[in-house]
């Protein structure tokens, strides 16, 4: 997978001019320069085209198109780039818990990487409340800016915490034992064409940042300072100079959204 990547043009997508070495800080630069420079977003989804999960649609759509993507397109095109720059990877499936009132499928892909004989999880598909660095599975806390994670174990299982207002949330709960394409070819399957799915029911644009991090949500606008959180909500003609402006996303007018009101969006 890693030789088909064409690294340059993935490093300027993601304002590195050279690989960084295949250690931990080079793992955290690599990391940060990606989540918070190409959006996670399910554009394609809500106007019904399909997800292509190969490396060649990947580049084409993240890297040469400058869009963005939801998991398994991020963390795809990013295991490539470490394997590429000598990191050893493994991708995982994980339940995200997050907003969840009921158990949810397998449907999140993360990346644990090998590092002088420990692994650290590595995600930069988990939208506005994702991780900008790697975390190590050592159950302690890691303040990133103005967050803070941790992973603890759960019978058997690795789960993802953040911590807000005093409290430790779950993000999604995961085993560490490494999952292939197929896996991840049938669960965004599922994510993108099954009614039930939030991504189905839900137009999203998320970009996370040290400073703020951005998330729409439908028409719901917000953005995220630690605990913090300032929002509106935007009228119909507003949705898509936001997500040109705020998320960097090319939309053509008049572009029609499944999860939105109006079937149309913006100037005719």
């Amino acid at each position: 997978m890693a030789a088909e990547l064409d690294l340059g043009a993935y490093l300027g997508r993601i304002g590195l001019q050279e690989p960084p070495q295949a250690d931990l800080a080079g793992l955290r630069a690599l990391h940060l320069a990606h989540a918070t420079s190409i959006p996670f977003e399910n554009l394609d989804v809500q106007v019904g085209l399909p997800i292509r999960l190969d490396l060649a649609s990947l580049q084409a759509k993240l890297v040469q198109r400058r869009r963005g993507g939801y998991c398994f397109e991020h963390n795809t095109l990013f295991q490539a780039a470490l394997e590429a720059i000598g990191f050893e990877a493994i991708a995982c499936e994980a339940r995200v818990r997050l907003g969840a009132p009921v158990l949810l499928p397998r449907t999140h892909m993360l990346l644990l990487v090998r590092l002088d004989g420990g692994d650290w999880l590595a995600d930069v598909g988990f939208g506005g409340e994702g991780l900008l660095g790697p975390v190590p599975l050592d159950g302690e806390p890691h303040a990133q800016f103005q967050n803070t994670y941790r992973v603890v174990v759960e019978k058997g299982l690795r789960v993802l915490q953040s911590f807000h207002h005093g409290a430790w949330d779950d993000l999604y709960a995961f085993e560490p034992t490494q999952r292939f394409p197929v896996d991840f070819e049938l669960a965004s399957h599922y994510t993108s064409t099954h009614p039930g799915s939030r991504f189905i029911q839900t137009l999203t644009a998320q970009l996370p940042g040290p400073e703020v991090r951005r998330i729409l949500r439908n028409r719901a606008y917000a953005e995220l300072r630690g605990d913090q959180v300032v929002g509106r909500e935007l009228a119909l003609e507003e949705v898509i100079p936001i997500l040109r402006e705020v998320f960097g996303i090319e939309v053509g007018d008049g572009t029609a959204f499944r999860a939105l009101e109006s079937k149309r969006v913006g100037p005719p």
